[in-house]
C-alpha cells in the first residue's frame, strides 16, 4: 500500500477554504440532475448548500481580514488532491454520452 502524500501546511482559514469548498463539490454532485436520483436528496444537498457556501464566503474574508491577499494555487490545489478533490469534482460535471 502506497502511503498518503502529506497535506501541505495550509493557514487555519487556507483549511477552512479547502474544506468548505470541497464540501460545497460533494453537495453540488448530490444536487446534479445528470446523476440524481431522488428529488429529497437533491433536495436536502441544495439547502445544506446555503451554509457551505457561507461557510467559504467567511473563509476567504477571514484570510481577506488577515492580509492573506494572495491565493496559493499550487499548494491549495496539492491539498485539493490529498483530499480526493478531482474524484469529488468529477462528480459535478456532467457525464459524457455512453457509447451505444
Amino acid at each position: 500500500m502506497t502511503p498518503e502524500p502529506p497535506l501541505p501546511a495550509l493557514t487555519r482559514a487556507e483549511g477552512e477554504f479547502v474544506d468548505a469548498y470541497l464540501e460545497v463539490l460533494d453537495l453540488l454532485g448530490r444536487i446534479n440532475p445528470s446523476r440524481s436520483t431522488h428529488t429529497y436528496g437533491a433536495l436536502r444537498a441544495a439547502q445544506a448548500l446555503v451554509g457551505r457556501a457561507t461557510a467559504l464566503r467567511d473563509a476567504l474574508t477571514l484570510m481577506h481580514t488577515r492580509g492573506e491577499s494572495e491565493v496559493h494555487a499550487d499548494t491549495l490545489a496539492r491539498a485539493l488532491r490529498v483530499l480526493d478533490g478531482e474524484r469529488r469534482s468529477g462528480r459535478v460535471i456532467v457525464p459524457g454520452e455512453s457509447a451505444s
